[in-house]
């Protein structure tokens, strides 16, 4: 049986805005396993991306338990989060979020900042991860010289380069057109057999029916399947 890799235990999230509070997730237990391909489906405003967040220790809930690995990290320092993305988690945004002062090369290698790892091997690993996603002939090209699809491949890569234990796409297809859209998850799908554990987030029903498992949110909570 694969081991739990990713779990929330009642977990909330309240953002606080002057007199307004608003409850992002109110009760949220999940459990996602090593190996999985699992979509989070909701409408907008409905704590999809607040959860991935929270999953992602990119921030922290205001109450309930998350583990990722089997440690709490509910309440660690910004420090030790920060050495957890950096080592064990890749993300894919809906922007991309690439320097576009920088080439396809030097964008992928940008994970590694917060690493300690060899030159040569930084080198090595972000190179193997741009022909993964099929960009070998782009390595040198800035993010204005490629279109729509490549400049997602290109945040796929960076994602990939560290070798996570997990990736999170956050509405990954949203900018690309419907073909292009398909390519990138037939990317993902790819990711996945090849033992990768994935977290897309996605509103769209068409690719949330690529995945293994769908965990459906609205209003903050789980709906039962």
């Amino acid at each position: 049986m694969a081991r739990v890799l990713v779990e929330t235990d009642c977990v909330t999230k309240v953002f606080q805005n002057g007199h307004l509070c608003v409850e992002a997730l109110r009760g949220v237990s999940v459990h996602i396993c090593q190996g999985e391909f699992v979509a989070i489906m909701g409408p907008s405003g409905s704590g999809k991306s607040t959860l991935m967040h929270i999953i992602g220790c990119l921030d922290r809930p205001t109450s309930g338990v998350c583990r990722f690995g089997g440690r709490d990290v509910s309440n660690l320092s910004d420090k030790q989060l920060s050495r957890i993305r950096s080592n064990e988690i890749g993300f894919v945004f809906q922007t991309f979020n690439l320097i576009h002062g920088f080439n396809v090369l030097e964008n992928v290698r940008l994970p590694f900042l917060y690493r300690d790892d060899e030159e040569a091997s930084v080198n090595r690993r972000a190179v193997s991860a741009i022909e993964k996603v099929g960009l070998a002939d782009r390595i040198q090209h800035r993010p204005s010289e490629l279109s729509g699809g490549e400049l997602q491949r290109v945040s796929i890569a960076r994602a990939i380069a560290i070798d996570p234990t997990i990736v999170l796409a956050d509405e990954p297809t949203g900018n690309l057109d419907l073909s292009t859209g398909k390519d990138i998850m037939a990317l993902f799908l790819e990711l996945n057999a090849q033992g990768m554990t994935v977290i897309l987030v996605t509103h769209d029903r068409d690719l949330a029916a690529c995945a293994e498992r769908i965990i459906r949110i609205r209003d903050g909570m789980i709906e039962p399947d």
